[in-house]
């Protein structure tokens, strides 16, 4: 019998939200006039604390956690915590055979364009990049851009044996600025952003200002603005 692994979670006071994992197996024991014989063993597994960012803050001052940040490299580089460890999750993928090329060729038109996220694969070394840094009993807070990254390393972390891991719920993105000293040329909630969505940011904000600036205009000198649409050329 195969061994199953169901889970349950449950939110702790202080709205916490912790996951603790059930591991159900069964061995294979004697053979007893002719029945098979099965043990079921129970392990319990690490629990992995979702928290806020700040409740995250009050974990790394006072509980020594340290921050391991898993997203890739072009959003590590844009904004981080300071001082923190990087050990992305997903790496750019370079693989050159054919399925890849189109494949990255088809994001690079598209998400890559729009988005300036790179085409990228799981990170075969994500395990060991951690265990070089780290025993399996360090406190480590993940954080990732959106909360996705960051709750699936947390589970590849809880399988390789590490037992203390918290999460930040939704990720930097949902963090304030200022909330933790960070490094890199924007803030850590914009970090995701970059190729044509941050251009067209970056315009509306432009037009919206222009508009505003309209407004005003028109509305505390309402005489001087009807002289101006007056000398504009009539459609």
């Amino acid at each position: 019998m195969a061994g199953i692994s169901p889970s349950c979670s449950f939110i702790s006071p202080g709205s916490k939200l912790r996951t603790t994992w059930l591991e159900f197996k069964t061995h294979p024991g004697r053979t007893m006039s002719g029945t098979s014989i099965h043990r079921r063993s129970l392990k319990i597994r690490a629990e992995v604390n979702y928290v806020n960012a700040e409740e995250a803050k009050k974990l790394i001052a006072v509980e020594g956690y340290a921050v391991l940040d898993v997203r890739d490299k072009s959003q590590f580089d844009r904004a981080h915590i300071k001082s923190c460890y990087h050990a992305p999750l997903f790496v750019e993928n370079q693989d050159n055979d054919l399925g890849t090329i189109l494949k990255r060729t088809v994001h690079n038109n598209f998400s890559g364009l729009f988005f300036g996220l790179p085409f990228t694969k799981q990170n075969p070394e994500f395990i060991q990049s951690v265990k070089s840094q780290f025993s399996t009993e360090s406190k480590l807070l993940l954080v990732c851009q959106e909360g996705l990254r960051s709750a699936a390393a947390a589970n590849k972390l809880e399988q390789a044996g590490f037992k203390n891991i918290a999460c930040i719920t939704s990720g930097l993105q949902a963090v304030k600025p200022g909330t933790f000293d960070s490094v890199g040329s924007t803030e850590l909630q914009d970090a995701g952003k970059a190729g044509l969505v941050t251009i067209q940011g970056k315009i509306s904000a432009v037009l919206g200002t222009v508009l505003i600036c309209a407004y005003l205009f028109i509305t505390f000198f309402p005489e001087q603005a009807e002289k101006l649409f007056q000398l504009s050329p009539a459609s």
